[in-house]
């Protein structure tokens, strides 16, 4: 199965703890063991955020501050390229050609940010795409996709599985809010609904959800469903 993992930065390094990201490392490697063809996008988390306000506060402008984050998920990337220990690209792609090209290969291809106004949520999609990736999954601080922003409505509802249209219609209004806390961002949904991708929204900061998600499809995340389209054949064989 031909899998793209989303490891966002906050998951993947809230801090520089190489315990943490030998973990995920770990995971990868467990999926990789396990017959699965391995992109994987790397986010920038609270660290990018720091540069972007320090960057911002010396007066940079938008595509600076854009670049400033893409450098930042690029050194999370090659944490973790260092933690797969030979099994990754020897360094992160900076494009969807390079990072097909190290899949094709045999190796985990990794990944950070790649051009000013686009998300690694965007990037992780992209890749999905391009590589006609069986899944997408999001690992993420939060533990699936709500009906409204649960950051500011007690009341929010989490979503068992939805459509990719309905995904976009979730994302559009939390886009349009200052600090709305989205799953994904509007441009990945687009893209997932676009493709036909299914997908995974889940919690990410225990590696093993992950293993769990891409072999069995068992998570307690939210999954995105294409109409019309049936459970990946690994599953099946599996069981």
């Amino acid at each position: 199965m031909r899998v793209v993992v989303s490891i966002g930065g906050s998951v993947l390094a809230p801090d520089l703890d190489p315990d943490r990201v030998a973990a995920h490392a770990e995971a990868l490697e467990r999926l990789a063991a396990d017959g699965c063809e391995l992109g994987v996008v790397v986010g920038g988390g609270g660290v990018a955020r720091e540069y972007i306000e320090a960057g911002r506060a010396l007066g940079a402008n938008e595509v600076e501050l854009d670049q400033l984050g893409i450098d930042t998920t690029r050194l999370n990337a090659r944490l973790l390229i260092a933690a797969l220990d030979g099994r990754g690209n020897l360094s992160p792609a900076t494009d969807y050609d390079e990072a097909a090209a190290a899949l094709r290969r045999g190796e985990v291809s990794v990944m950070g940010g790649l051009v000013p106004g686009q998300t690694t949520d965007a990037v992780a999609a992209g890749f999905a795409e391009a590589v006609d990736a069986d899944l997408l999954v999001y690992a993420t601080s939060a533990d699936g996709v709500y009906d409204v922003d649960p950051n500011v409505h007690a009341d929010a509802a989490r979503f068992d599985e939805m459509t990719p249209a309905e995904l976009v219609d979730v994302v559009l209004p939390m886009s349009r809010d200052a600090g709305a806390s989205a799953p994904v961002d509007l441009l990945a949904a687009k893209l997932i609904d676009r493709a036909r991708i299914r997908s995974v929204v889940l919690d990410g900061s225990d590696p093993t959800a992950v293993v769990d998600a891409v072999l069995s499809g068992e998570h307690t995340g939210t999954d995105v469903v294409p109409e019309g389209t049936d459970a990946p054949s690994y599953w099946r064989d599996r069981a």
